[in-house]
């Protein structure tokens, strides 16, 4: 029950601080202490939800991995590479993938456990469901298509 409560706080964490840095892409400032938290705690986000039950490699376990691996790209792209070129591209789209990624395991988790929002979708293809997912996921597309073409950082501020 402790490490689920430590995943739950890490996930949220890992949201906020996320959301903090996508803001930053999209007024072209780079937050490097937001993007450090950010990274790290959806990272641990990530690892701390592999020996979570139910076991074996299930759903859950491969947005792990696809999500850790998207952060290692980020990771080595804003510290590795300092933003440098194409690797300010490779960072955005990586973190932001990663970042959308953890809310989307959150709208899952919240109709899930969140019994207002579990009676308006109990099969998780219900129309509220599905819509709420879609939503997100165009919003983050289209943020995400702007923060590609409005986050210039200067050179070797990263870190």
């Amino acid at each position: 029950m402790a490490l689920l409560t430590i995943h739950i706080a890490l996930s949220l964490i890992g949201i906020i601080a996320g959301l903090v840095v996508f803001y930053g892409l999209l007024i072209n400032r780079e937050y490097g202490s937001w993007t450090a938290l950010f990274l790290t705690t959806t990272i641990l986000t990530s690892v701390t939800g592999f020996p979570l039950p139910p076991f074996g490699f299930d759903p859950p376990r491969a947005i792990g991995v696809l999500s850790l691996i998207l952060l290692a790209a980020a990771v080595f792209a804003f510290y590795g590479f300092k933003l440098r070129s194409a690797w300010r591209w490779l960072f955005v789209i990586t973190a932001l993938a990663a970042l959308w990624l953890n809310v989307s395991v959150g709208i899952i988790q919240a109709f899930a456990k969140i019994p207002a929002l579990h009676a308006i979708a109990p099969t998780m293809s219900d129309p509220a469901f599905v819509v709420t997912e879609l939503v997100v996921l165009v919003i983050f597309v289209v943020l995400g298509f702007l923060a590609l073409f409005r986050f210039h950082p200067k050179l070797g501020m990263s870190a």
